[in-house]
């Protein structure tokens, strides 16, 4: 049997995009190293740009990711590949947005609570997951559970 993985091509500029540049071609653990290679390049954003700025580029980039996570989910011929981690991506910013200093410590609680959502899919995250197809439905469970991980983050630094 091929590995959807063949049907990739970094050249293309929308698989390397949802491969998160490559990250998701990590053999152990694709979300959590796309995870990870998101807050790099979430820190250089976070550095130069102004927060409403930092958050409408959070926004063209899910609306773009549909895009790139259907094309290349059609082109893999795999609806939401492990190695498509564009999603991850876009819910570790939304996660980051509300940490109160950018310290190891809050992106080590942001990455925790962020993938312990992503992963578990408590409900309503695993409603969406099963009844949204296509690039929409890759991109809105890690949307949702970067919301959740937003909450609990907010809260904890309001503690």
């Amino acid at each position: 049997m091929i590995d959807a993985k063949y049907f990739l091509n970094l050249l293309n500029p929308w698989h390397l995009l949802a491969t998160g540049f490559g990250s998701g071609l990590s053999p152990v653990i694709p979300g959590t190293i796309g995870s990870l290679a998101a807050i790099l390049f979430w820190l250089l954003i976070d550095f130069l740009l102004p927060v409403w700025l930092c958050w409408l580029i959070i926004l063209f980039s899910f609306a773009v990711g549909i895009f790139i996570c259907q094309r290349t989910s059609d082109d893999m011929q795999v609806h939401d590949h492990s190695s498509i981690v564009w999603d991850e991506f876009i819910g570790m910013w939304i996660t980051i947005m509300v940490i109160p200093l950018v310290n190891l410590q809050w992106v080590f609680i942001a990455v925790v609570l962020f993938r312990f959502f992503d992963m578990l899919k408590p409900w309503p995250i695993s409603w969406f997951d099963r009844q949204i197809g296509g690039g929409l439905g890759i991109m809105l469970d890690d949307i949702i559970a970067a919301i959740f991980a937003m909450v609990i983050l907010g809260a904890l630094a309001h503690l």
